[in-house]
């Protein structure tokens, strides 16, 4: 490159780590400049966010050798910022009270600075006359900025040469690597001639996989669980896909990969797995509150590697309802095992059972079911899952009992796309289920539809603000009210559907056998929720939502329909680990409710 660095003066790091030791007396600095004479406001926030003077002084470290090792080695952060920039004919001056910097020997450190002025003329902007590399693998996605008459900036170049790597590394090159590179900066047209030459190697194969550092876990599960593509075309991303199954069993702490670093015989490629084991135990709990539905409970205890093959044993436990307004106490009882890689590598087979106690309108229901399933990831963001359930539940009310039996077959779809789940800024999540089910006795069968959408955007400065969407669509179809196990029914209000009405109080009444009639959930529900979100610190939020639900007495939305809508104004304090949530709402139409409920909770309401 023709003068690499039009400056005052060029130096190296080295001699910053020969400064004396010995005590010098404690001096505070009395002034700092720092001037960018012709750099516009985001050039001169780049160069002092660069500095390490800068840095120093809001750190407070103002010792005369601190000082002076940041302003010997400020020389090349500042040029480099320059340079990440597009600005190739700079000039930086470092003045220690009247001395250039660069100039002071090393073994000459002050010992008492009282003014240091930093003067960073940028000079003009460079582009590319020319942006080039060679050889191209197919399916290369080089950076935007890296092409002919845009600003010639060195992070264009060193991103444009790693897109080059891993071009010839994702169609199975794993030794591929930037063989030479010529950029040439002509001062006379302000141009930058670049040209990245690769040397991709030979198309490799994975060879075999080494496994280290496990305890409890049985070297056979593991290899299936990570299902190592032996004998493939080498791809770096079906090996983080190795990682990633790994990780997803909850068993290690750490899983590190690491490519050979010499080709084996017939161009194969070794791996070397190295695993930490996660404590074989785990437990955890969880509280919330609402005006209507009172304080719930919950907790789990997990075990984590039941019988060295990745199982993972739950129990779960949670007290609903507790101390609630017109609803009685109920509880949600469980224990589950999963065994991941079972049948294929990428799926997970479970086994469940549960008892609850549910208040479902004018029921209290109780109920005891037993699953089988399956699980499969599908991709990063999608999963599937399939049961086969049993149930039995009793119906109880102040005139008597029904008793309900159903086979399901519960299948699901989650597409989720947020980038946070317990406190999402942007992305979407999506559930879609269809759960046909077969009734015995007095019981119906049919079909239970339900979709889950929730959909986040931010915007302002620094994505202050945050809208959030949720829309709840589900029915029930081809069986009668009476003759659907009641928890398959929609009811609304409450924290899950509409915040500012009592709990499941928008419901159906319908004829009781026998005479008489009974509130029951609806056949038909459609739930929509937004909120606006607003940081007002780093720690603290608010929020303003509007909540509406309908349901229907008829499926796909026929019959009488029921509504009711809520409102209120929320804060959210940030933990790390998710917001605590504290929302206010309040009836805005319909006759299920008046006042105010409370709800407080960890992380948002969607």
């Amino acid at each position: 490159m023709r003068h690499p660095f039009k400056g005052v003066v060029t130096l190296t790091l080295c001699g910053a780590l020969m400064l004396p030791m010995a005590p010098v007396p404690a001096r505070a600095l009395d002034a700092m400049s720092f001037a960018t004479p012709g750099a516009g406001d985001d050039l001169r926030t780049t160069l002092v966010n660069a500095s390490l003077l800068i840095g120093a002084q809001n750190d407070k470290q103002v010792d005369p050798q601190n000082l002076f090792a940041s302003a010997r080695a400020d020389y090349a952060k500042l040029l480099g910022a320059l340079y990440s920039e597009g600005y190739y004919s700079g000039t930086i001056s470092i003045l220690i009270d009247g001395r250039e910097a660069a100039t002071i020997a090393p073994l000459d450190a002050p010992n008492r600075i009282s003014k240091i002025e930093v003067i960073v003329k940028p000079g003009p902007r460079f582009t590319f006359s020319a942006a080039r590399m060679k050889p191209y693998a197919r399916g290369t996605k080089l950076p935007p900025d890296y092409r002919d008459t845009l600003t010639a900036k060195s992070t264009a170049i060193v991103d444009a040469a790693q897109a080059g790597v891993d071009g010839w590394r994702n169609i199975g090159h794993a030794k591929a690597n930037v063989a030479g590179q010529s950029v040439v900066a002509d001062h006379n047209t302000h141009t930058v001639s670049s040209e990245i030459l690769l040397a991709p190697g030979p198309e490799l194969t994975f060879g075999r996989l080494s496994v280290t550092g496990y305890e409890r876990m049985r070297i056979e599960r593991i290899r299936k669980i990570a299902g190592f593509p032996e004998g493939e075309v080498y791809s770096p991303a079906k090996l983080e896909t190795v990682g990633k199954r790994l990780r997803r069993t909850g068993v290690f702490s750490s899983v590190a990969i690491t490519e050979a670093e010499a080709i084996g015989p017939g161009n194969t490629l070794d791996v070397d797995l190295v695993l930490t084991e996660e404590k074989l135990r785990r437990y955890g709990f969880g509280a919330e509150v609402s005006g209507s539905e009172g304080l719930n409970l919950s907790g789990f205890w997990l075990h984590r590697n039941l019988l060295g093959g990745g199982e993972r044993l739950k129990f779960d436990a949670a007290v609903n309802r507790i101390g609630g307004k017109d609803s009685e106490m109920g509880y949600d009882v469980g224990v589950r095992i999963d065994r991941p890689a079972t049948p294929v590598t990428d799926a997970t087979a479970f086994v469940e059972a549960r008892v609850q106690r549910l208040d479902v309108g004018d029921w209290t229901v109780d109920k005891r079911e037993v699953s089988f399933g399956l699980t499969r990831v599908l991709s990063d963001t999608l999963t599937g899952q399939a049961a086969l359930t049993y149930s039995d539940s009793t119906a109880t009310d102040a005139i008597g009992s029904l008793h309900y039996k159903a086979l399901s077959l519960p299948v699901d779809l989650t597409w989720d796309r947020r980038n946070n789940p317990v406190n999402a800024t942007k992305g979407f999540y999506l559930n879609a289920e269809v759960m046909p089910f077969l009734g015995f006795g007095r019981t119906d069968s049919g079909a239970r539809l339900m979709t889950d959408a929730r959909y986040y955007h931010s915007f302002g400065g620094g994505k202050r603000f945050t809208l959030a969407a949720r829309v709840q669509v589900g029915t029930v179809t081809g069986s009668g009210l009476l003759q659907t196990p009641p928890d398959y029914l929609f009811l609304s209000g409450g924290g899950g559907t509409v915040r500012g009405q009592p709990y499941q109080s928008l419901n159906i009444t319908s004829p009781r056998p026998g005479g008489g009639t009974i509130d029951t959930g609806g056949a038909s529900f459609a739930g929509f929720s937004g909120e606006f979100r607003a940081k007002v610190t780093e720690k603290i939020g608010a929020v303003a939502f509007y909540d509406v639900g309908y349901i229907t007495s008829s499926d796909f939305f026929g019959g009488t329909t029921q509504s009711h809508a809520g409102a209120g104004l929320g804060l959210r304090y940030d933990t790390g680990f998710g917001p605590i949530r504290l929302d206010l709402g309040t009836p805005v139409s319909g006759s299920t409710g008046d006042g105010l409920q409370v709800y407080i909770g960890i992380g948002q309401a969607f």
